[in-house]
């Protein structure tokens, strides 16, 4: 979505200049709306990744992914970089390591 954001809004400010009419605006705002959608999904996925000891690396990437793009969209392919090493990292989904001595920890004890 990112990467069709810069010609989507490329074309649409080109059918401005040369119609006269103003719907860059519009499409700007869409693209940014779906950027902080993003921000807030991953804030509920970091939340679910602490709650369950999952490793917290692809949600906090999605978010800085996401308000790269919702702050400019000039940042749209740093964005883009940055959440796709997210969703591999989200996809790996594996214990975070203080869980994993945590467990490791209370198996030694019993």
């Amino acid at each position: 979505m990112f990467a069709l954001s810069w010609f989507v809004i490329a074309g649409t400010a080109f059918s401005d200049a040369s119609n006269g009419s103003n719907t860059t605006n519009s499409e700007a705002v869409i693209f940014y709306g779906m950027a902080w959608i993003g921000v807030i999904l991953n804030v509920i996925a970091l939340l679910q990744s602490r709650r369950h000891g999952i490793s917290l690396v692809g949600p906090v990437l999605g978010i800085i992914g996401s308000a790269l793009f919702g702050f400019t969209a000039a940042m749209a392919f740093p964005a883009l970089v940055v959440l796709i090493v997210a969703a591999v990292f989200t996809m790996l989904q594996h214990p975070s390591k203080s869980y994993v001595q945590s467990h490791n920890s209370n198996l030694n004890n019993q």
